[in-house]
Formats: structure tokens, sequence, C-alpha cells
């Protein structure tokens, strides 16, 4: 990581320095020397003084942080606000001393120096993903906790070798003649290395970058503290699992109570500005996406009349916002007398939970297996949005017969629209099982918001091309 790292805070560097070039050339021409702004410095000390502030904001900012590196939005967050901050600056000392920059000069390099530099950053993180599937690029982790709390953790990290930690060992509470020599996880023995005492021997021992504790409550305060403290000066990141599951950054916030740090969690915010604003964005979302796609509803519509008897529509009860009934628009992908065949089929079902999947439906035309294959089908759901019971991105619309046998936090999924597509849509679709498609669906509920909504649509585009799970 440190390799990546580097060759990113140099990739920044370049392209800072190549966009405030440009923007010289472009207003100024290839006259170095030419005065700009009142006190006529030259255009080349402006460009050298604006790169100079750009790359340094870039550093402060911590842009190229190896804990937000490869992380999501929170990475193209930073560049676009360091960005910002720069041409802030340069905004106020213009104005506190009326040097009258060329505000062409300015106007050009923001824009295209912020847009490039995320497309860098997004560029960046593909390779990073590339290097990560193979198993390089990785922070190595050193998991302490008893085993009941680290299993989860470990678990999850070795199914997703994607979010760029590698387990190298474990160190539980205690140790002795009769605790087994490692902890079988995927498949993969993972060493245990002695007890919560050694755990800063066992950084060193196997080159851990990070101290991942799953126990804190059995660890304890001072042994947190002093630990902690050991690996100040070993360079080495400590996490500390608070316990709470599928709970966002920006929801969670560190603060001291009484001398003591605690962790204070917000509210979801499931009404307000938030929700106006994310209804505006569906609906001018859905409107731009039916008149750039009309020929495509158009195909889709007389490929489905042609192929089989029937209404070019299906139309089923689904169940929306706070348990409010919606009727649902899809295009036809099965025969008509489809859902009459459903007891007959359930046999066959290879669905988990209450979602009833086959992979083979013999009750699929065959213009309905492509459309499917592509998610045209459903495309007619963007009236739905339009008309305000659907959102472009929210849970998976459940059948009236499903929410009747929720029980516990499954009921939360109704706190927000469903969605066309979703966190379940680019995560495997059909391939997932009940209990994880809950799961997903509960995390969005719980920290949605437009970024995390642009993020999914984004992702969208690409499982829909690769077909993960459609059928």
């Amino acid at each position: 990581m440190i390799g990546y790292r580097r060759r990113l805070i140099w990739s920044d560097a370049i392209v800072v320095i190549a966009v405030v070039l440009a923007a010289e050339f472009a207003r100024f021409g290839f006259d170095f020397e030419v005065g700009v702004a009142s006190v006529q410095a030259p255009a080349i000390l402006v460009s050298a003084v604006l790169a100079a502030l750009w790359i340094m904001v870039l550093h402060v900012t911590r842009v190229c942080d190896v804990r937000i590196i490869g992380s999501g939005t929170a990475e193209l967050s930073r560049v676009a606000t360091a960005s910002l901050m720069v041409f802030g600056l340069m905004a106020i000392i213009d104005l506190l001393f009326a040097l009258n920059v060329a505000r062409g000069f300015i106007a050009l390099a923001l824009p295209l120096g912020t847009l490039l530099l995320m497309s860098s950053h997004l560029a960046w993180r593909l390779y990073l993903r590339r290097e990560r599937a193979n198993l390089r690029c990785m922070s190595r982790v050193l998991v302490v906790g008893n085993e009941r709390s680290a299993r989860p953790m470990l678990s999850h990290l070795e199914r997703n070798p994607r979010l760029g930690y590698e387990v190298v060992g474990v160190c539980l509470p205690t140790v002795d003649s009769r605790t087994a020599a490692s902890i079988t996880i995927e498949k993969r023995p993972i060493p245990i290395l002695g007890d919560f005492s050694a755990a800063a021997i066992a950084v060193q021992q196997v080159g851990a970058t990070t101290v991942a504790v799953t126990s804190a409550e059995v660890l304890g305060h001072s042994a947190m503290r002093e630990l902690s403290w050991e690996l100040e000066g070993l360079g080495v990141d400590m996490l500390v699992d608070p316990g709470v599951i599928d709970v966002a950054g920006p929801r969670m916030l560190v603060r001291p109570v009484a001398g003591l740090p605690m962790l204070h969690i917000d509210k979801p915010t499931y009404s307000g500005a938030n929700r106006i604003l994310k209804s505006l964005v569906d609906r001018v979302g859905a409107l731009a996406l039916l008149l750039a796609m009309w020929p495509v509803l158009l195909a889709c519509a007389i490929a489905v009349k042609l192929d089989s008897q029937g209404p070019v529509f299906y139309k089923a009860d689904r169940m929306g916002i706070n348990n409010v009934p919606f009727r649902m628009w899809k295009f036809r992908s099965m025969v008509v007398d489809a859902d009459a065949r459903l007891a007959e089929l359930s046999v066959l079902n290879e669905g988990s939970g209450l979602l009833f999947k086959i992979r083979d439906d013999p009750r699929v035309t065959r213009v309905g297996r492509f459309i499917r294959r592509y998610s045209l089908d459903e495309l007619p759901q963007l009236f739905n949005v339009l008309g305000g019971s659907m959102s472009l991105v929210g849970p998976r619309p459940p059948l009236p017969a499903e929410v009747a046998r929720y029980e516990g936090p499954v009921m939360r999924r109704m706190l927000v629209k469903p969605g066309i597509t979703g966190l379940w849509q680019v995560s495997g679709r059909s391939d997932l099982s009940w209990e994880e498609s809950v799961r997903l669906d509960l995390r969005y509920v719980e920290n949605w918001s437009i970024a995390t909504d642009v993020q999914i649509l984004w992702r969208t585009v690409r499982a829909v091309f690769v077909r993960s799970g459609a059928y």
C-alpha cells in the first residue's frame, strides 16, 4: 500500500501541474513573462504559486490517506473539498489585496483540475481493485479478540479481498497448551499468535500494518490504552470494532462524555430536506432516462407483443413505503398464466427464505429471457418513479405475501421507497441468499444518502452488463 500511495501522490502532483499550465497557455498564451493581476506578477509565477498551493492542500486534507484510498465516495469527496478550498483561499486573497487575478484562468483551472483529479483517482481505484483481487496492495491485519467476536470479522475480510485487508494472525484472550494452533476461516487456517499481552510482539513477528480489536470489553480500558502506546512506535494503525453492524461512518462520531470516549450514533434521516431532495432527483432522473431510452422501451414492447400472446406489460401488486400497496409495472417476461402455475413449480424453488427463484423457469418466454438478462423488463418502473411510488435506488420491492411474513428488523425495509436498483442489484441479485438480501437492504435503509444513490446507480450499469445473478 505504501508504494501505491506514493504513486497516487505523484499522479496528483502531475495532474495539478499539467492543468495549471494548460490553463495558463489557454488564457495568456506562451508568454511566460506577461503580467498578471494588479501587481503585474509574471504568469509563470502565479501558476507556480497556484500549483504549489493546490498540491499542499491535497496533502493537508489527506486525500491520499491509506485509510480512505480505494474506499469509495470518501476519497472523491476529499478531492473535491481540497480543490474548493484552494480556490476559496485564492478568492479571499484576491479580494483582500485587490489583486484582480484573471478570472478566466481560475475558472478554467478549477473545474478541469477537479474533474481530472477525480478521474485519476477512479482510474487508480480500478487498478487497486485488480491488484487486490490478486492479493496485492493489501494491509496486513492482526485481529485481537476472543474467537466469538473475531470470527465475523475474519469471515468478512476473507470473503472480500477487495476491502484490502489480509488477515495474518489472531491473538486470543488466553492461550495455553490446549489451544489450537489456528482458526479455520473460509477453509484457510489463520494462525493464533498468542494472547493479548503478546499482540505487539506478534505485530513485529508477522509484519502487520493494522491491528483490529474485536473484543474491547475483554481487553479492558487500561490494556487498550497500553496497546495503542506500543503500536505508536511501530507505525501500525489500530482499529476498534464498535459492535454496531451496517452503520456508515457519517452517522458515527466519537466524543468524550464524562471523560470517557463514547461512540455517538445519529438517527437515520427518513424525512425532511433529504427526502425532498431524493424525491426531486428520482423524478428528474426518471424523466431523463425515459426521454433517452424511449427507443429501447418501444423495441421491447414490440418484441414482447410479437413473441407471445398476452399484454405487453405485467402489473403486479407490491408494498411500498410504510406498507402502502402500489401497482408496479414491468415488461411481461413470462407466459400469461405464470401466476397460476406458481404452486405447481414450488418444488423447483431455488430461492431461500421468502424468495421464490428458479434459474431455468419454464414460464419465461424467449424474449423474456433476453430482457431479464439485461434488466430491460424493469424499465417501465421508471413510470412508478415518476408517480412517486418507487425510487431509482432502494430496497427490493416486496410482494404483499412476503411483507405479511416479515418479523423483527426486516420491517425496517419499509421505511423508505423500494427501488428499481439497490445494493441487492449490484451485489449478486438472484444469487443472494434471503439473509444477505435483507442485510443489504437494511444497510441501505440505515445509511441512505444522495451520494450513496449515485454510487449504486454507477455500479448498476456494470452489474447489468456483467449479468451476474440475472435470471
